[in-house]
């Protein structure tokens, strides 16, 4: 005989994305009056400690002093514990648990309570570890962050994951967080390198494809400007594409990930471990563009899709600056395993259940599988190759973002091989 108790517990998230230019200025009252709308009723000014990512702070020196003078401006509604503190940014930071440490330092030096804010300004990879600081310390003080690069404002950075690389695996120490606000502010989006500018584009194409195919058009009509940069082409982007991503966290019933499936994950697969084989040389958003060529050709050749579809959406990520071939994608492991091949494993085991991969048969159309044919996807890599192989390596000589030695020796033994 067996007793037990059992209660459902329900827990309300209310998820906000606001957009803006010159969140520092004075005159600008977003911050304060989020802040403000947090206190309960309290009289003092709300403790907030500033973490922001060391290479922003280098495109813009006058960052970490306007952030000073604002909070000085409404020093009666928030206190700045400190200055701001400059962290690296970049996947580096994911790569190692002290970042976490010492943000927890800082909370606890700080005196930040759950009723503070850890606001975190920088990209995606400064965010996912501020983020999770932010969510671990107290069991979770209030965090807001700021993304300043086209992927963190489209993509990372309006989502609820934190997260840090382990054990030689993408963001396998992490949380689901939802943060007290996010601000996506366009002006961030100015300083950046081209090759931030470019990244984001990825996660666009790759939710147009799997949710929205006027989304798609949308973009096919604006490649042309968003590839020089164009300010109001990528800010229509970004906009879109971060609504499609919230749409998804509040409507598809699994925003925690319970289940065995991660539609936004489209094209990812490949790309996870594609960064990991070259240590990260290869950018997220770059490694998604190949991910997502390599999953169009796979449907396409699983008689998924269409070629003509196949086609435009090659064409697409190809007109916005994208290489769609790096030779790390052919790497073999210890094993003489092609590592991509199984990192298939990997991505299943992240969430556990079945292995659950989002292709598509036509634009606007995703869906999902629980197996991949293997042949089949290796095909997929060599045509990645054949297609756009040369021309990847006669602009990547000029963007000094080779893989590692072994890699390209390993790229190259595993060509011959299949040739042969």
């Amino acid at each position: 005989m067996h007793k037990s108790i059992q209660e459902e517990i329900k827990v309300s998230y209310r998820h906000r994305i606001f957009f803006t230019r010159g969140s520092f200025m004075k005159d600008n009252l977003l911050l304060r009056d989020l802040m403000i709308e947090g206190a309960q009723n309290s009289p003092l000014p709300k403790k907030a400690l500033f973490i922001i990512d060391e290479n922003l702070a280098s495109a813009r020196p006058d960052l970490p002093s306007s952030i000073e003078q604002y909070c000085q401006a409404f020093h009666q509604e928030i206190e700045l514990t400190s200055s701001p503190v400059l962290t690296p940014g970049g996947e580096a930071v994911k790569n190692s648990y002290p970042a976490i440490t010492r943000i927890q330092e800082l909370i606890e030096q700080n005196k930040i309570c759950r009723h503070s804010y850890v606001i975190g300004v920088g990209g995606g990879a400064l965010l996912d570890m501020v983020g999770l600081a932010a969510a671990t310390a107290h069991r979770g003080v209030r965090h807001i962050r700021f993304p300043t690069t086209t992927l963190s404002q489209d993509d990372s950075g309006v989502g609820v994951k934190n997260g840090i690389n382990a054990f030689g695996k993408k963001n396998f120490i992490g949380s689901f967080a939802p943060p007290f606000a996010v601000i996506n502010d366009f002006d961030f989006i100015r300083t950046l390198p081209v090759r931030d500018k470019r990244a984001g584009y990825s996660e666009a194409v790759k939710v147009a494809l799997i949710r929205d195919s006027d989304f798609f058009l949308e973009l096919e009509k604006m490649a042309d400007q968003l590839a020089v940069f164009n300010e109001e082409a990528m800010e229509s982007l970004i906009h879109r594409c971060a609504a499609l991503h919230v749409r998804h966290i509040a409507t598809s019933g699994d925003p925690f990930e319970f289940g065995s499936a991660r539609p936004l994950d489209f094209g990812h697969w490949a790309a996870h471990k594609l960064e990991q084989i070259t240590q990260y040389a290869v950018r997220h958003g770059e490694a998604v563009a190949i991910g997502i060529a390599l999953d169009v050709i796979y449907s396409r050749r699983m008689g998924y899709l269409q070629e003509s579809d196949c086609n435009r959406i090659l064409n697409l990520l190809e007109s916005l600056g994208f290489e769609l071939f790096h030779p790390g994608i052919l790497d073999r492991n210890h094993n003489d395993e092609y590592t991509v091949l199984a990192g298939l494993e990997e991505f299943r085991e992240h969430l556990g259940g079945i292995l659950t991969i989002t292709l598509i048969r036509g634009i606007g159309d995703g869906f999902e599988v629980n197996t991949m044919d293997q042949e089949v996807a290796l095909q997929s890599m060599l045509e990645l190759k054949e297609r756009f192989g040369s021309e990847s390596e006669s602009a990547r000589s000029g963007q000094n973002i080779e893989p590692s030695a072994q890699n390209s020796l390993n790229a190259k033994n595993a060509v011959s091989t299949l040739n042969s």
